[in-house]
């Protein structure tokens, strides 16, 4: 007698609660999806900021918390390994973050093709090893040897990404390309077969605009936040948001930023009087902040760590 699925009446499941984040309002705790957007329009970028996000635990684009910070895995098939670590280097730079001490891990093979058990195997192997909360995989064309408008063999490959996802309860972004024709909703233009949208449960898209860089995000189960404008700045380069309207930063990076730009220590009561938030709000952020290595309290105040006193977050 074959062996049954197993089942439950549907009262017995459990009740949806809030929303989990990985990144508040930009990619969901655990979720699979897609950065897409023509060439040039700094998807790569947006990837990188998202998992050195997560390495850190600092807020993506200076604005979206991390509410699940942990080791991130990356493989970029099209950048060299020394372009990879410059990018990486300027967004540490920026956030005054050790670039050494960062658990952000990057795959060296020449190739990575998921449509080769054998790379499978391997790929599953390694995450085994690192358990990153974060995969980001840049770009879906260099990953497969498959044909891209064909629903069943591109289906197989997500099927397995999913798969993935699941069994090592990680994060999975995906970045690709976006066709050029116009289409009215901005999932539907990605190239190739249509299961690629219906695959996502996140998704950011870039789109070039007079203004810069449009922003759009969506998720599956979950409100997405209004479209917001992005530009790559330098010295050293990042991606940054645009416009009035900006949300806050979270309050443990508005502590750093004053930590950064700041002479010498600073003492919780300056930093209290500078961000005009109460003292169990800060002390709640400053005691994040040091638990992670992001920030050290001395005699005289607290201070930002020095590049060899980050540590490894788990």
């Amino acid at each position: 007698m074959a062996l049954t699925l197993p089942t439950l009446q549907v009262a017995e499941l459990e009740p949806p609660g809030d929303t989990a984040w990985l990144v508040d309002e930009l990619w969901g705790h655990e979720a699979v999806g897609i950065i897409g957007g023509a060439p040039k329009c700094c998807k790569s970028w947006l990837a990188l900021d998202l998992a050195v996000s997560v390495a850190s635990g600092t807020a993506c684009l200076g604005r979206y918390a991390v509410e699940d910070p942990g080791p991130a895995l990356i493989y970029l098939a099209e950048d060299a390994l020394g372009g990879v670590r410059e990018r990486v280097a300027a967004l540490c730079a920026h956030r005054g973050l050790s670039l050494h001490r960062l658990p952000l891990h990057v795959v060296t093979a020449a190739s990575l093709r998921l449509d080769r058990e054998e790379d499978r195997a391997r790929l599953n192997a390694t995450i085994e090893a690192l358990q990153p909360r974060l995969l980001v995989l840049d770009p879906l064309v260099r990953l497969h040897r498959l044909d891209e408008n064909s629903a069943s063999e591109i289906s197989g490959l997500l099927g397995y990404l999913r798969e993935l996802n699941r069994r090592h309860h990680l994060a999975l972004v995906l970045v690709h390309h976006m066709s050029k024709k116009a289409r009215a909703h901005l999932g539907q233009a990605l190239r190739g077969s249509g299961d690629l949208h219906a695959w996502t449960d996140s998704a950011c898209y870039l789109v070039r605009r007079k203004a810069g860089l449009q922003l759009t995000v969506e998720h599956r189960a979950a409100p997405a936040p209004e479209p917001m404008l992005l530009q790559l700045a330098t010295e050293p380069p990042h991606l940054e948001l645009l416009g009035a309207d900006l949300p806050p930063p979270p309050l443990a990076d508005a502590v750093r930023d004053l930590l950064r730009a700041a002479d010498g220590p600073r003492s919780r009561a300056a930093l209290r009087r500078a961000l005009r938030v109460n003292n169990q709000r800060l002390g709640e952020a400053l005691t994040s902040l040091e638990g992670r290595g992001l920030a050290l309290r001395t005699p005289t105040g607290w201070v930002l760590p020095t590049a060899g006193q980050l540590p490894l977050l788990g």
